[in-house]
């Protein structure tokens, strides 16, 4: 097992005999090695595989600047995530994740928190990524003694659904491009505006809507909690953002034999009307 790139003192990339490159990490592994040279197998801690030669690079930028412990804490958030979850993660997660920990770890240490803003919508429409973002938090304050608040655990939860359409997989992110166009165009054309994409309500209708998209793709149907007042009082209430929802529903059941749930209904009104309502009074 011969060393292609020195990480640091402590992590290498190599190749195993089907020539996939391995990241091995262990204490003193690359201590004055270089390149070419052989890695002390009794030393390796901890192996994985990379299937993609930029993810390596990456890793190589990273580790300049970030302690391989967060590489580790990533890579066992990873194994636990993989083992849960029904689709494949993309291995750039290893690079997102480990920068994002050691992002969180630094601010927290600061006394600064950053809200997450869309935790609600996390925990609502990906209640299984978000248990495993918890279950993150414990592991991170296992290694680290510090423990991240709940925000983290929607963050961690969006790099885990945000991993379904990066990488290789090309066919997804097309559809769920296209599909969030082309509702986003619904609902200019129902409005007669141009919304405004500085805004934190479109940042947030734009998220929801790609987690929509995914959710489409992946065939999951939203079992339906809202109840009938509630449903008849968001009619009532935004009666033209839920007058755009039915075109959008009708759009989807003629393009995709798609129809939305009651409560994909409810939350699709509720970010129509906040997308548009401001800028329409502002108008």
């Amino acid at each position: 097992m011969k060393i292609k790139k020195v990480l640091n003192n402590n992590v290498v990339i190599t190749e195993n005999e089907q020539q996939q490159e391995l990241v091995v990490m262990g204490r003193g592994l690359s201590f004055q090695k270089k390149v070419g040279q052989s890695v002390d197998e009794s030393k390796i801690e901890k192996t994985f595989v990379l299937q993609n030669t930029g993810t390596s690079e990456k890793l190589v930028q990273l580790l300049k600047y970030t302690s391989e412990k967060y590489l580790d804490i990533a890579s066992e958030i990873l194994e636990y995530a993989q083992a849960e979850l029904p689709y494949k993660l993309d291995e750039y997660l290893y690079v997102a994740l480990t920068d994002h920990i050691s992002f969180a770890l630094s601010r927290q240490k600061q006394g600064i928190q950053l809200k997450n803003n869309l935790l609600y919508e996390i925990r609502k429409y990906y209640n299984r990524e978000y248990e495993i973002g918890v279950k993150s938090l414990g592991i991170i304050e296992e290694h680290t003694g510090i423990r991240l608040d709940e925000d983290e655990a929607g963050s961690i939860a969006l790099h885990l659904v945000n991993s379904q359409i990066s990488g290789d997989n090309m066919e997804t992110a097309v559809q769920v491009t296209g599909m969030v166009n082309n509702i986003l165009n619904i609902v200019k054309y129902h409005y007669q505006m141009k919304l405004d994409d500085a805004s934190i309500n479109y940042e947030r209708f734009i998220t929801h809507l790609r987690y929509f998209s995914i959710r489409f793709i992946r065939k999951e149907k939203m079992e339906d909690t809202v109840d009938d007042f509630m449903f008849e009082q968001v009619q009532r209430k935004y009666e033209k953002a839920y007058a755009c929802t039915e075109k959008i529903n009708i759009y989807l059941n003629k393009n995709f034999n798609w129809s939305l749930s009651r409560d994909e209904q409810v939350y699709l009104t509720v970010h129509i009307h906040r997308v548009t309502y401001r800028q329409q009074n502002t108008s």
